[in-house]
């Protein structure tokens, strides 16, 4: 093996389509659930793993995280050299790019890493295995703290629907539904934006369909408090949706337009 070999960087060059405030409802979630982990972290890294052709997202991730967590760092990592050479005038106090891919080429071991819109062009197969390398790089649980996070997902391409895994060192966790309450029709619009290790099985028989259909249905029974607004209507269709399914965040959270729920309720059967 070639020394050039041993240092290729692991995964594939994405479209790098990339826009400013794509990814806020994402690093909203993150800034409030992982928040406390970042401050008491001794040295709190953020990967920011294909950023695409423009540093966007890395830029807004360090602001975002720094309000919660004021020490916090943040590595974009690319797969394409020349995204990389483009975003380096970009860098300041804590904020740089690096070449990479799957690998997270940074010592240590980041307490959080997002990749969103990476694993939308890999096949459903090779999902697992890159979960399981990402989890492999992230800060271990120890004393008080669960480790570090891996957030995985995807969106459109202006951020108003989301959907994400949540992964610890110890793997899934949790799977976040999160739209912009105005421009939804019904609940199962955001089918469209489950990540890759789901979309392909919004199909009957599987469990995330069984949810987006109660979803649906929870939402049409909640039409009456339509009309005091799209985000009461929400409220009331995610607290009923929740008699059913094991939904693990609280009303704040549905306030922006957000549901969690534990990954085993919603993940693949084999």
């Amino acid at each position: 093996m070639t020394a050039r070999t041993a240092t290729r960087p692991v995964g594939a060059v994405t479209r790098g389509t990339t826009n400013p405030n794509r990814l806020r409802r994402m690093d909203r979630w993150i800034a409030a659930t992982h928040g406390a982990e970042l401050r008491r972290a001794g040295d709190p890294v953020a990967i920011d793993l294909g950023y695409g052709a423009a540093p966007w997202t890395a830029v807004e991730l360090l602001t975002r995280l720094r309000a919660a967590a004021p020490r916090t760092r943040v590595v974009g990592v690319e797969i394409e050299p020349e995204r990389v050479a483009a975003a380096r005038p970009y860098e300041r106090e804590g904020l740089t790019f690096r070449h990479g891919g799957f690998e997270v080429p940074v010592p240590g071991r980041p307490v959080l890493i997002r990749a969103a819109n990476v694993l939308r062009q890999y096949d459903e197969g090779e999902v697992a295995a890159v979960w399981e390398r990402l989890c492999a790089r992230l800060a271990p649980a120890a004393g008080g703290s669960r480790g570090g996070l891996l957030v995985e997902g995807t969106c459109d391409e202006i951020g108003r629907r989301h959907v994400w895994v949540a992964l610890g060192p110890e793997g899934p966790r949790t799977v976040t539904f999160a739209t912009r309450l105005g421009s939804l029709d019904r609940p199962s619009d955001l089918a469209e934006r489950l990540p890759k290790a789901l979309i392909h099985r919004n199909v009957p028989g599987e469990p995330v369909h069984a949810f987006l259909r109660d979803f649906d249905r929870a939402w049409a029974a909640a039409a009456p408090y339509a009309s005091y607004g799209a985000r009461q209507r929400w409220l009331r269709t995610v607290r009923d949706l929740s008699a059913d399914w094991p939904v693990t965040d609280t009303p704040a959270r549905w306030r922006q337009g957000e549901v969690t729920l534990a990954w085993a309720a919603l993940a693949p059967r084999l």
